[in-house]
């Protein structure tokens, strides 16, 4: 190993400096000149607004939460409505309690009114009384705007559409009496 001072082998700075001399003498060879740039390339400045670290204060660079970053990409591409009405259908048994959710569904969220179907017509006549709270508390669960109005439905009738053809008419009932 040879000391410090010793001429054989240059070492650090001086390594690092005989790099820069070779590589600028390589440069005279091909007929660059110091500080060369080619033609049409413009060197843009950085922006002098722009820090170039962070610091202490937010910084939008900085690592954010998960849920800060998907709430601002829905934002930006405008799924924010389509995620409340999903909130609406997803936390349905949180937002109006276990015993209205196990004898009502949503069926459809559109334009601000929900569609809600109820297990039988006494729950739908209930629910019709109790509409103004569970807006409320739909309000307060997603948030306003969202649910404007409820239309509640009963139960659907079986259907007596039987096959591809149908005859126009009555139906069934026609040859009861």
């Amino acid at each position: 190993m040879t000391a410090p001072g010793d001429g054989d082998h240059p070492q650090g700075r001086d390594l690092a400096h005989a790099a820069l001399q070779a590589a600028r003498e390589r440069a005279a060879k091909r007929g660059h000149e110091p500080g060369y740039r080619k033609p049409g390339k413009v060197r843009v400045a950085q922006n002098p607004r722009r820090r170039r670290w962070s610091g202490p204060g937010f910084d939008e660079r900085d690592p954010q939460p998960l849920g800060r970053l998907a709430s601002r990409m829905a934002t930006q591409l405008g799924w924010s409505d389509r995620l409340a009405n999903g909130q609406v259908f997803g936390q349905w048994a949180r937002l109006v309690g276990e015993d209205v959710a196990e004898h009502a569904q949503p069926v459809t969220l559109k334009d601000g009114e929900l569609v809600v179907r109820a297990s039988s017509t006494a729950w739908a006549t209930q629910l019709r009384l109790l509409q103004r709270q569970l807006l409320a508390k739909i309000a307060a669960g997603v948030g306003h705007g969202v649910v404007k109005r409820m239309r509640i439905q009963g139960p659907t009738a079986p259907s007596w559409r039987k096959g591809p053809r149908h005859v126009p008419g009555r139906g069934p009932r026609d040859t009861y009496g």
